[in-house]
């Protein structure tokens, strides 16, 4: 069955890329609606932004949403990754700024948020994207794949010359609650170098080390308290994938392979999916399929206790 978010989970912060103040709130939406978002701020009639890939204006930095009347929204990754993770699939997200506030760089405010509101079941099957055949994209010495699987396989790899990054590879069954427990507290991060300039170009106004990135200097982790895990940079980069991902509009039954992707290319990779039709399909989940998606079963319990 599809599922909710029992009552609205609200949340507040900075953008880590605009400095401005935002207020979230996910909201319960009714059967085969999706995952929709809503500025508030926004004085247009219509100012509703679909979570698709086809609505993505694709940016280095973030994952950004424009709706087809210009109405944008920036950094939605962490959100989506956090509902995706929490097998959501249905929910009106609020949003009163141009960006999704950033909280501690992670998803796991987010994931906090709607446990503690609870999931309810909604009598509607679920519908699942089914992979057929690989797809491959590439940018420069970046790519991005998808192949057939019978649940969602994420597998990453990342390569930095800074020391405490280095090469970093990691890959994880997406069932049940392996997101909330092994990726969800893994934070977003960036050399000290990246900040300065993002910095001096008017960017990167809400970004605080130790609050919501961790922050790298060749062989020093600056953020105060230092990594939540060892490989926590590549960890990031699987939780970004699930959020970029999320954005097929259902859930994917694939594995997925990364290797210095960004969410520009693993959109790419969507975008070339969704040409193909012999490439894809969509299926009817059973139980047996339900029970392997991201986010069954889920619980408080599998929450970080370093988040």
């Amino acid at each position: 069955m599809q599922t909710t978010i029992k009552t609205p989970a609200e949340f507040e912060g900075v953008g880590l890329h605009s400095g401005a103040p935002a207020r979230l709130t996910i909201l319960p939406a009714p059967v085969n609606r999706g995952i929709v978002f809503r500025r508030l701020d926004c004085n247009q009639i219509n100012c509703e932004i679909p979570a698709r890939w086809d609505r993505v204006n694709q940016s280095p930095l973030c994952t950004r949403l424009e709706s087809e009347t210009g109405v944008a929204l920036s950094t939605v990754e962490h959100v989506m990754a956090a509902v995706a993770g929490c097998g959501i699939h249905n929910a009106v997200i609020e949003v009163d700024g141009p960006e999704v506030p950033i909280l501690d760089g992670s998803a796991a405010p987010f994931v906090r948020g709607i446990l503690r509101q609870g999931v309810r079941r909604q009598e509607a099957p679920i519908h699942a994207l089914r992979v057929r055949k690989p797809v491959e994209v590439r940018r420069g010495d970046a790519s991005a794949r998808l192949m057939p699987h019978e649940t969602l396989l994420i597998e990453f790899a990342i390569d930095f010359e800074d020391r405490a990054i280095g090469r970093q590879r990691k890959m994880l069954n997406m069932s049940n609650g392996s997101f909330v427990r092994e990726l969800s507290d893994s934070r977003t991060f960036c050399r000290q170098a990246d900040v300065d300039a993002m910095r001096a170009n008017g960017l990167a106004l809400g970004g605080n080390p130790g609050e919501n990135a961790v922050v790298f200097d060749g062989d020093r982790v600056l953020s105060p308290g230092g990594l939540r895990h060892a490989d926590e940079p590549v960890r990031h980069k699987m939780l970004d994938a699930l959020g970029d991902l999320a954005l097929a509009g259902l859930p994917i039954l694939g594995h997925y392979q990364g290797f210095r992707a960004g969410h520009a290319l693993t959109n790419d990779l969507l975008r070339s999916l969704f040409a193909d039709l012999d490439a894809f399909e969509v299926v009817r989940c059973t139980p047996e399929m339900v029970a392997r998606l991201p986010g069954a079963g889920v619980h408080w319990g599998e929450i970080p206790a370093v988040a």
